[in-house]
This record gives structure tokens, sequence and C-alpha cells, in this order.
């Protein structure tokens, strides 16, 4: 924003011609490997001694990656249930969820979480959400999502990187924007990552293949 402000002011001659240097691209470094990923996912969407709240937000993390901001806002609004199946409405495109998912969500909507509200913002109106805070009708903060996340063992920021490697390894960037919430221009990139590193795996793995035949 700053480089197109002084291009502005220098052609008005407001200032003389700066050069803003660009913030180098960094590849992202916390990054969760497939089998922990789905490892992870697992323990989130079937271990019954993990918090409800805790289960769904991990697993929501880990299966489409959005930022800890959009994922705190969610409500019971969100949820659209058809027939057998349940969508999630992250962006302005629904996304299909797994059974279990589905199942851990609408329990969400439907059952007050022990310790997490007080009586005080039970009976106060507002909104429904689901991450609810300890301010009645304020989701829970992303600070306190994402430490209550890393203290049953989900690091948000590897989750979420690792779900949009994913993600992006599969999808086009516009979807990707959408879904996540990310700006068009971090979703590019993140496809870019994606498609550059799934390109070296193959050359690696026939390279070894090559090797293996000599």
């Amino acid at each position: 924003m700053i480089r197109y402000f002084l291009s502005w002011t220098a052609s008005h001659r407001l200032t003389r011609r700066l050069t803003v240097p660009s913030i180098p691209q960094q590849e992202p470094q916390a990054l969760l490997d497939e089998d922990d990923r789905w490892s992870l996912l697992q323990r989130c969407l079937t271990d019954d001694a993990l918090p409800l709240d805790v289960r769904a937000a991990g697993a929501i993390t880990l299966l489409f990656g959005p930022s800890t901001e959009r994922l705190c806002h969610l409500t019971p609004n969100h949820l659209q249930r058809g027939g057998k199946h349940t969508h999630l409405m992250l962006g302005r495109h629904p996304v299909l969820l797994p059974p279990r998912l589905a199942g851990l969500l609408h329990q969400l909507a439907e059952e007050p979480l022990p310790g997490s509200r007080s009586l005080f913002a039970q009976a106060t109106p507002g909104p429904q959400l689901l991450f609810p805070g300890l301010v009645p009708g304020k989701p829970i903060s992303t600070h306190a999502m994402t430490q209550k996340l890393n203290r049953h063992g989900i690091s948000v920021r590897a989750a979420r990187n690792s779900a949009l490697a994913a993600l992006a390894a599969d999808l086009p960037s516009p979807i990707i924007a959408d879904l996540t919430g990310m700006h068009r221009h971090t979703a590019i990139r993140w496809v870019t990552y994606a498609r550059r590193d799934w390109a070296e795996y193959l050359a690696a793995r026939a390279e070894d293949q090559q090797e293996g035949r000599r």
C-alpha cells in the first residue's frame, strides 16, 4: 500500500521518487506430515476425552484451514442440513462435511458447552455462536481459541498450513481464497508453492525409481 501512495505523491511532485523494497516471500515453515495430519484429524473426530469445541475447531482447521477469526465467528446458521448431508458455509460456497464432523457441529449448536457460558451469558439475548466467549453475544477470541487448541496438542499454525497446502494442490486459487478468507494473492502463492512442491516430489520419486532399475 505504501508503494502506491509514494508513487502517487511522486507523480504529483509532492515528494521525490522513492523505492520501497518488496518483502521477500517465505515458504511456510510449520507443516505437518500428511500422516500426522490425518492422525490428528482422526483424534479430533473420535476422541471423546477432548472437549467438544476443541474437537470441532481442530477438525475444521485440519480439513479446511480457515483463519481463526473466521472460525471463531461461526454460528449454527453456517450449517446447512439437507437429506443425509451437512454443508458448512465458510465462504460463498458450502463445503461438504464428513458425517462425524457434522455431528460434532450439530451437537455444539444444540448443547451449551460446560463451563464456557455463564448463566448470565445464556440468559442474555444475542447471536448464537458455535464457539462462544465469556462475554455474552461475543465469540471466543482468536488468541483464546489458539491457546486452547495448542494446549490440547493441535498447533493451529501447523494445522492450518498443512490444510492449505493440501487444498492448494487440488483447488484453484479463487476457491481457496473464498474458502479460507485469505487474499487472492496469498491464495495464488499457496497454489504456486503446493504445485512446485508436488512437482519436486514427483521428480524425486522418478529419479529413485530409475536408480532402482539400475
